[in-house]
């Protein structure tokens, strides 16, 4: 009998490194992506065509989606913030795109200086125009366990908005514990919720490790019938409008771990070790999955 699959995105050369201090150039962006396609990741979010003012770090994004590799197995998604950056984005040649919305007003105004309702209605346009054009939607429902400015967030806020989302065209909806505040109990209690709602097929998890917990969750969700992940190579992120946002989950460690469960990824972890040793040397400040010293040993042996 065949493993079950589950899909691991990649965020790290978009999220990852939106908020590091060492600004890399496309070319090496490009570099982290080719790495990462080299062990076997076909789901990758390589840019964000948001102002070069706000965040430097995401400069040239155009240039990186010219320059990605042809390959029709592979899904590179590009991050949004507006229409402008939808234009700008489907005209570099993006055909997968990331929205982003907030569970609460606080990050709304904090990241887009707009309330959550303005913002569902920016998602709603775009996403109207995005099924015209034949364009994939990933929608994230940020801050959807606890935001930095507001405090705990109601569960119900956060099922709500991505219903309506769904509702609305969105071709996946991503829940996202952007501060890393969730524990393994409410994350299974949620997503059940929405995979017996919704069904699993539209919905994904994007968990940081700021209290230790990314990994836990990971397996929570999974154990909800979640079958795609968001995670950053070498640990790997931190989002600037989010005061307390560590990295993400490694991608190293939820490879591991769903492997280890019995899952088919398509990841090797040779090639992981190789990518994470790369976000290393162009970063500075990837420290890697909490496995890394278990999985260097093992790669060594080998």
């Amino acid at each position: 009998m065949m493993a079950e699959r589950v899909i691991i995105n990649d965020v790290g050369p978009r999220d990852g490194l939106q908020n590091q201090a060492r600004l890399l150039e496309p070319v090496d962006r490009l570099r982290l992506i080719q790495a990462l396609l080299d062990a076997g990741l076909r789901h990758i979010e390589v840019a964000a065509f948001v102002s070069p003012k706000a965040v430097p770090a995401m400069a040239g994004a155009a240039e990186i989606m010219a320059s990605l590799p042809a390959m029709k197995e592979a899904c590179f998604t590009a991050l949004v913030p507006n229409m402008k950056g939808y234009e700008l984005a489907t005209a570099a040649g993006a055909r997968s795109v990331s929205m982003v919305l907030y569970a609460s007003d606080e990050m709304a105004q904090a990241n887009a200086r707009m309330t959550m309702a303005e913002a569902e209605t920016v998602t709603g346009a775009i996403l109207q125009r995005a099924r015209e054009e034949g364009v994939r939607i990933s929608a994230y429902v940020s801050v959807a366990f606890e935001c930095p400015f507001a405090g705990e967030v109601a569960p119900a806020v956060a099922t709500g908005l991505a219903g309506r989302l769904l509702a609305a065209g969105a071709d996946e909806v991503t829940i996202a514990d952007t501060i890393g505040a969730a524990n393994p109990l409410e994350v299974r209690a949620m997503m059940a919720d929405l995979v017996q709602e919704h069904g699993a097929e539209r919905l994904a998890c994007h968990f940081h490790d700021t209290r230790a917990m990314g990994l836990a969750n990971v397996f929570a969700a999974c154990e909800s019938g979640i079958r795609k992940f968001d995670a950053s190579i070498g640990r790997l992120g931190g989002c600037p409008f989010a005061p307390g946002a560590s990295g993400n989950v490694a991608t190293e460690d939820v490879a591991m771990l769903l492997q280890q469960m019995g899952f088919e990824t398509g990841v090797e972890a040779a090639g992981l070790m190789r990518a994470a040793a790369l976000a290393q040397e162009l970063t500075g400040n990837a420290p890697g999955g909490r496995a890394k010293a278990w999985l260097q040993r093992q790669h060594e042996a080998a």
